[in-house]
């Protein structure tokens, strides 16, 4: 099945959810949460995605996950990933009991398209603090699309992950796990790049992008996804298609913010200040620019 015909279908059935110019989103996504090992890549970022998340918490912002949070191809236990990082499901815990939290899946945490896992898995869990089994997501179910619509002009930012129709990661998924699993997490040790991967493999990733920017252009729908890890955040004019990058980045975590109308990616990073004292800054890498603005610029489709 192509590119277009997935993006098709799970755009026709994706919730919507209607906002107004103060309405706040933040989107993230690829956190690839670990169990905290040496091949959790998450793990040297988890103290700015929780600097974030306590931001974004304070300022009534809507977190919104694309997919790819917690790392289940190479790890098995969901359990284990929420002790490992308890810090970050207890912010995410406290924006999903409040309505502020809407999970996609992609293609390294399918498995939680299974109303069977989430129960299982991500119902409760142990809080250290307390010394008791506290809720986490009860009831959540994860989406495979979602539609934000601006009520009064009905403009669409199409969601999700970035990984439909690509073969070995959408139809072939199980097979691809397996191999990352038993083959390409032990060559990686060697230096061996996982050729599966649209974010380490950079002809693979401009493939994936081309793909989803052309879908994007000719449906006339801004589509926002992750997958590849490259942050995309086009002017007005440019294109449809945007990308919120990844948690995993060396020293820096990703974000597109959505609010007051307008469309920000930003990153979290550690800087220092004159003292030499390290702290948790907020960068705009590009925008903020209005929403609106895309739907009166035809975009021309990239060669």
């Amino acid at each position: 099945m192509s590119t277009i015909s997935r993006l098709d279908r799970v755009y026709k059935e994706a919730e919507r959810i209607r906002f107004h110019k103060g309405s706040r989103f933040v989107l993230m996504s690829d956190c690839h949460r670990g169990v905290g090992n040496f091949g959790d890549n998450f793990l040297d970022n988890s103290y700015l995605m929780f600097a974030a998340l306590s931001h974004y918490w304070e300022r009534h912002f809507t977190y919104i996950e694309l997919g790819d949070g917690d790392e289940l191809w190479e790890n098995r236990n969901m359990k284990t990933i929420i002790q490992t990082h308890s810090h970050i499901f207890w912010q995410l815990s406290r924006f999903y009991i409040h309505g502020r939290f809407h999970m996609l899946y992609g293609n390294h945490d399918r498995v939680k398209e299974k109303r069977r896992f989430m129960k299982q898995s991500c119902e409760h869990y142990y809080c250290d603090s307390k010394d008791a089994m506290q809720e986490l997501f009860p009831g959540m179910t994860a989406k495979e699309g979602l539609i934000l619509e601006e009520e009064k002009t009905g403009n669409e930012l199409f969601l999700v992950h970035g990984h439909q129709g690509d073969l070995l990661n959408d139809r072939l998924w199980r097979l691809t796990r397996f191999l990352v699993r038993h083959v390409w997490r032990k060559l990686e040790l060697w230096g061996i790049q996982d050729p599966t991967s649209a974010a380490k493999n950079y002809t693979k990733k401009k493939k994936t992008e081309k793909r989803l920017s052309a879908w994007a252009e000719d449906n006339e729908v801004l589509l926002v996804t992750g997958h590849t890890h490259r942050p995309v955040l086009p002017k007005p004019g440019e294109s449809y298609y945007f990308n919120d990058g990844s948690c995993v980045h060396p020293r820096c975590i990703t974000a597109l913010e959505i609010q007051d109308g307008s469309i920000t990616l930003v990153k979290w990073c550690v800087e220092a200040d004159k003292s030499g004292y390290l702290f948790v800054e907020r960068d705009i890498l590009e925008g903020p620019y209005k929403i609106e603005e895309y739907f009166k610029a035809q975009p021309v489709l990239s060669k």
